[in-house]
């Protein structure tokens, strides 16, 4: 596992993030405790030091989780995790949202499921529409002051509502926004027009979810299997539903051939050319290990160029440079 320095923080974290929704079965699909503790063992043991969650994930059960799995060995982990949604289901209206009161019990609440006394990394999960940015500001400031958490990021927030984030937080001097997760994927591109751009400018760490379109782009729902199509009632997940995802598709397939790999881990590994830490949420130790898998994938320039070509959606829009993990960014990438 290689290693990047997340964004102003002085934080090094590794080239993935183990995403950890599917820690526990509270959703009605997921993984046990057995096969949750497999898996995150297995994450730390290749040298993954980044975990994610969220109250909401598995109704509470995945920080329950993690908090267990972390006893004796806290220090030796990033851990973040997210507020917004609440962590049971049909939360009352006043422990969800952004607001300071959300916020505060939404905290608490994840200190004592993730047995720790503070988050390194807290999101708001995802812009409630309601509450202003200079609340979530002052919220996130007040919990840094009573050292409940280290660093502030949103997720899911527009470009333009980071960015005043950022801004707030600078003017009056508070816990800085040191880090943006949004939705990033061979099929989800949009990003790229003004997410990442906004995000590199302004110094943030950034995450990306769901590299793999929900499972669409390991190709398994060609073979008729269901997994997040209907596990998550459908949710983060990407369908095979144009001719240009089903060229994409095609291309990601193509390239796994070539390289004698997955379909899965050439999706991962287009996904970390982007100056971002790709968050893997596998379910199972072999969904796992199929995943690590792409960080010794090196795509060359010809086969990036091939799925960006086939995969862009507005080619003005999404022009980069390609950042690759093994090929020695020095800035990004630590023995």
């Amino acid at each position: 596992m290689k290693y990047t320095s997340f964004g102003k923080t002085g934080l090094q974290v590794s080239q993935v993030a183990l995403g950890t929704g599917n820690f526990g079965t509270g959703w009605g699909y997921g993984a046990d405790p057995d096969a949750s503790k497999a898996v995150f063992n297995a994450y730390a043991e290749a040298g993954g030091n980044f975990i994610d969650s969220a109250d909401v994930y598995q109704f509470g059960q995945s920080e329950e989780l993690l908090g267990t799995l972390l006893e004796g060995r806290r220090e030796d982990f990033v851990l973040a995790t997210k507020f917004s949604s609440g962590a049971v289901q049909n939360a009352n209206r006043l422990v969800t949202g952004n607001s300071r009161k959300a916020m505060v019990a939404s905290v608490e609440a994840s200190l004592k499921r993730l047995k720790t006394d503070r988050i390194d990394i807290y999101w708001a999960h995802h812009p409630d529409g309601t509450t202003p940015l200079e609340e979530i500001v002052r919220g996130f400031e007040d919990l840094a002051r009573a050292g409940k958490i280290l660093h502030a990021g949103l997720s899911n927030f527009p470009a333009w509502r980071l960015a005043r984030a950022v801004t707030l937080a600078e003017l009056s001097h508070a816990v800085p926004i040191a880090a943006a997760q949004f939705e990033h994927s061979l099929v989800h591109r949009e990003p790229e027009a003004d997410l990442f751009k906004a995000s590199h400018a302004l110094g943030l760490g950034i995450v990306t979810w769901s590299p793999l379109g929900g499972g669409m782009l390991t190709g398994k729902y060609r073979q008729g299997e269901k997994g997040r199509a209907e596990g998550f009632a459908g949710r983060v997940f990407q369908p095979e539903n144009s001719a240009q995802r089903t060229q994409t598709l095609d291309a990601v397939v193509a390239i796994a051939g070539e390289h004698g790999v997955s379909p899965g881990q050439v999706a991962i590994a287009w996904a970390g050319t982007h100056g971002a830490v790709p968050i893997i949420g596998p379910r199972s130790l072999g969904q796992l290990t199929d995943n690590l898998g792409a960080l010794t994938l090196q795509l060359s320039a010809e086969q990036i160029g091939r799925l960006d070509s086939v995969s862009d959606l507005a080619p003005s829009a999404v022009a980069r440079v390609p950042v690759a993990w093994a090929d020695g960014a020095p800035e990004r990438v630590v023995a």
